[in-house]
């Protein structure tokens, strides 16, 4: 899931590179200057007029785009978060993995004590068992 995070804030941050190019253009655009050549081979009645028509076309396409700007801001932030979360989230996985596949090093020693326990107790089993027949014996009892 890291990877594809990463795929997508990729693909966030190549359109925010292009909404901040596009602002960059918008900014010439709308200096009176610019906006002025623009309509220099236009004749008109009421220059003044599609001037400021001009003018209002290109700020509402600026603020559009200031407004997803925002946006990517945003989707920016959640995937670098999401992608932090994967990433620790992968790394305590996988150091989980290089625990349990580690070999135990007192497993050998516990099985050791563990068998010397359970033969002890057979054993002792046996050298009571072989007490109480004799005291049995001793005393007369028949078995």
């Amino acid at each position: 899931t890291a990877e594809k995070l990463r795929t997508q804030l990729s693909e966030v941050l190549d359109r925010e590179a292009e909404v901040k190019i596009r602002l960059q253009e918008l900014d010439l655009e709308l200096k009176p200057e610019n906006i002025e050549r623009h309509f220099a081979g236009v004749g008109s009645v009421h220059p003044e007029e599609l001037r400021e028509s001009r003018r209002k076309q290109l700020q509402i396409e600026k603020d559009r785009l200031l407004a997803q700007l925002d946006r990517f801001a945003t989707s920016r932030l959640r995937l670098e978060s999401a992608i932090t979360s994967a990433d620790a989230k992968a790394y305590q996985q996988s150091a989980l993995g290089a625990a349990t596949l580690q070999r135990d090093p007192n497993r050998s020693t516990r099985l050791r004590n563990a068998t010397r326990v359970l033969i002890g107790g057979v054993v002792l089993m046996l050298v009571l068992g072989s007490l109480v027949l004799r005291v049995a014996m001793r005393r007369g009892h028949k078995l």
